[in-house]
């Protein structure tokens, strides 16, 4: 049982290079579907262990993102003006944020049985930007998450996911520039640091 349970977390991975040449609703399904097999095959990530589940998605679903271009279009305008060490900090604490928002939501699937629904994507030519709509479907009910992707030079990333009807960069957006106007980017970054210290 082990070993076929390692071959199958083992399939369910995709490599970065992989991700480059799927179509977006390709890239969220091996993404999405990859980590929630990797954590259920994971005894502690099962058990509820919340750190070993953010690991698993910074291992499995991570490469399927572009959360620099979440992060730059969260910030805003000031984002133009701040250094580059306060960008790269503003990107690892947001990564943070958004890594164990996404963790903390798998969580609830981890000792259910779910089944996963994504919608077929057309995409026009030469089209930069898309939305792909899942649904999660368990003994709980159907919920739906949207995926929002953008095409660069490594293929297709999800930047923006919609959970419970509301899009992280717009819930993010409001805050973020509360935090600005008080206290600048450090402030912004002091904010971040200090509320994953809080969920570490």
């Amino acid at each position: 049982m082990k070993r076929y349970l390692t071959a199958f977390v083992a399939a369910a991975v995709v490599s970065t290079a992989a991700f480059a040449q799927s179509a977006p609703d390709a890239v969220v399904k091996s993404a999405v579907q990859g980590t929630v097999t990797a954590m259920k095959a994971d005894p502690q990530a099962r058990g509820g262990d919340m750190a070993k589940i953010t690991e698993v998605v910074q291992t499995h679903f991570l490469p399927a993102t572009d959360f620099q271009r979440t992060t730059r279009i969260a910030v805003g305008k000031p984002w133009s003006t701040a250094t580059p060490e306060q960008q790269k900090q503003l990107y690892e604490q947001f990564t943070l944020l958004l890594t164990r928002t996404y963790a903390a939501s798998l969580s609830q699937l981890r000792d259910q049985d779910v089944k996963f629904q994504f919608a077929p994507v057309t995409v026009p030519g030469g089209a930069t930007d898309v939305v792909v709509q899942s649904h999660v479907l368990s003994h709980g009910g159907d919920d739906a998450i949207d995926y929002r992707l953008t095409k660069g030079p490594s293929g297709w990333k999800i930047y923006d996911i919609n959970m419970m009807g509301a899009w992280l960069i717009q819930v993010y957006q409001t805050q973020f520039a509360d935090q600005i106007a008080k206290g600048g980017i450090d402030g912004l970054i002091k904010f971040l640091t200090a509320h994953n210290a809080r969920g570490a």
